[in-house]
């Protein structure tokens, strides 16, 4: 019986498709467009063996794209990346730590924007040179048109040396 060969991707091919990012960094609603002309695009092989297994999806579909965006300096102990995934009214800067071997440590939605047909929620990420991360939230009902301060929140969190997403 013949072996069966195969052009799997390796992580750190996966790795390489995010270039490294000066910090502090904001992530806003258009940054993404800066991500899409900068780098290249995601190989389509690295997206259906390393992408969609972290979204729990078996395969692309047509309204779905990620861009890479861009991987954080770390410890030698992780790896951390940001993507970007556009969906149907749903648009998330995705963050994702992993071991030296490949291992998925942690993930967090630090920024994008959402309508679920009522109301528009917008995040911002400011990303700290000792990666602390500050998000900030705010929601506004289209339907009235109007934005309150009050629906807004604000949150820190911190990748650790390990690698994990905690908030403090």
């Amino acid at each position: 019986m013949a072996k069966e060969v195969t052009n799997k991707p390796s992580f750190e091919e996966f790795l390489n498709c995010f270039p490294p990012v000066e910090l502090p960094f904001t992530l806003g609603e258009d940054t993404h467009m800066l991500f899409s002309k900068e780098n290249d695009p995601i190989p389509g092989a690295i997206i259906a063996e390393y992408i969609l297994p972290l979204e729990g999806e078996e395969e692309t579909d047509e309204v779905t794209e990620y861009i890479a965006c861009f991987a954080l300096p770390t410890s030698k102990n992780y790896h951390a990346i940001v993507y970007w995934k556009a969906g149907l009214l749903n648009y998330e800067y995705k963050l994702f730590t992993f071991d030296t071997r490949g291992n998925l440590i942690a993930e967090k939605v630090i920024a994008g924007t959402t309508y679920d047909g009522m109301e528009l929620t917008q995040t911002m990420a400011a990303i700290q040179e000792d990666l602390l991360l500050y998000l900030v939230s705010g929601q506004s009902q289209l339907v009235k048109e109007e934005y309150t301060a009050a629906n807004s929140t604000a949150n820190r969190f911190q990748i650790t040396e390990e690698g994990k997403i905690v908030e403090l």
